[in-house]
């Protein structure tokens, strides 16, 4: 009997983490039980973790990135995991700017990737979510290798994370993500989420002002669990040497304004309520870049995995959301 692999979610109380948590427990073993082969704890910052986690017998442990507090008590309750999945991030580019050392210190996991160092064996992966904002935004569809210059402190924390990452572990991930969009999550977090943001605007029947001028590639949230579950499993099970970087984006290059005329079309609103803005004309007290879309050529090529359209997304996300209500 093999033991179960464990799975540690850092920051698994947000968004992302919830859907990663939802995505490995839903995996079954092989045999006739068929529980999930997996042993799942998650971090949290915030006490106490919420219940809908604990009722999915997650083990939560309380961790504090900046100074490490905490992740000893994971040594001794739950051992060294095979995957660590890091979603925790002071990913507001506002706060961020208003206070560069905190960005910094929760950012650049060093407390994290320190406590996975002192195991003796050192054979953990570590996938770790980056951002579109790294690259400076005067082009369309980056790779990988093209420079990352940030405008904002946000994209240089990233930055610096990923540069820390690079240089201390034997074996990680790096993805950078666009706006990952979808369905609310089992335990709701605090933060408005974008589709959901959009057709609230909407279904009130004023007239609402959207950029023009920034582009993304917003990524629906379960082809990112997606990216994350292959990339854990090729680990697992095939244990390779694993040093990756990837553009973690959907299909479609689209601005604020293109994603409100989707979401509109999708749910039969009035296209005359959606205003056409300049993102110069709105003081966010941030750098914003400009064009961030990126090329997913290497993630479809490496992983096998297409991600969803844009629209297909938004139709799934809002037909969860009425099914849930």
């Amino acid at each position: 009997m093999t033991s179960k692999k464990r799975v540690l979610v850092v920051g698994g109380t947000g968004y992302l983490g919830q859907h990663v948590l939802q995505g490995f427990s839903q995996i079954e073993g092989k045999g006739i039980t068929s529980t999930s082969p997996f042993d799942l704890a998650f971090t949290h910052h915030s006490n106490p973790p919420p219940q809908a986690l604990l009722d999915a017998h997650l083990l939560p442990f309380q961790v504090d990135l900046k100074t490490g507090h905490g992740f000893q008590a994971i040594s001794q309750t739950f051992g060294r995991p095979d995957v660590v999945i890091n979603c925790a991030a002071l990913s507001v580019p506002r706060a961020c700017e208003m206070d560069p050392a905190a960005a910094m210190s929760v950012n650049v996991p060093s407390s994290l990737v320190n406590w996975l160092s002192s195991f003796e064996e050192s054979s953990s992966l570590l996938i770790h979510l980056s951002t579109d904002q790294v690259y400076e935004g005067v082009k369309s569809f980056y790779k990988e290798d093209d420079e990352t210059a940030p405008v904002n402190v946000y994209g240089k924390s990233k930055v610096a994370a990923e540069q820390f990452i690079s240089e201390k572990c034997s074996n990680f991930a790096i993805l950078r993500s666009s706006i990952i969009f979808g369905p609310q999550t089992i335990s709701p977090v605090p933060k408005s989420l974008p589709i959901q943001w959009i057709d609230g605007v909407l279904s009130k029947g004023k007239t609402s002002e959207f950029f023009h001028d920034e582009f993304r590639c917003p990524v629906y949230v379960k082809d990112v669990v997606a990216v994350i579950l292959a990339l854990s499993k090729g680990w697992i099970y095939e244990s390779k040497q694993t040093k990756v970087l990837l553009n973690v984006g959907g299909p479609d290059r689209v601005s604020r304004l293109q994603m409100a005329e989707i979401v509109a079309n999708v749910r039969g609103y009035n296209p005359s309520l959606i205003k056409s803005v300049s993102a110069s004309s709105v003081d966010r007290g941030v750098m914003s870049p400009a064009d961030i879309s990126m090329d997913i050529t290497k993630l479809v090529r490496t992983l096998g995995i297409a991600p969803t359209s844009f629209r297909d997304g938004v139709r799934l996300t809002l037909e969860t959301e009425a099914k849930s209500s």
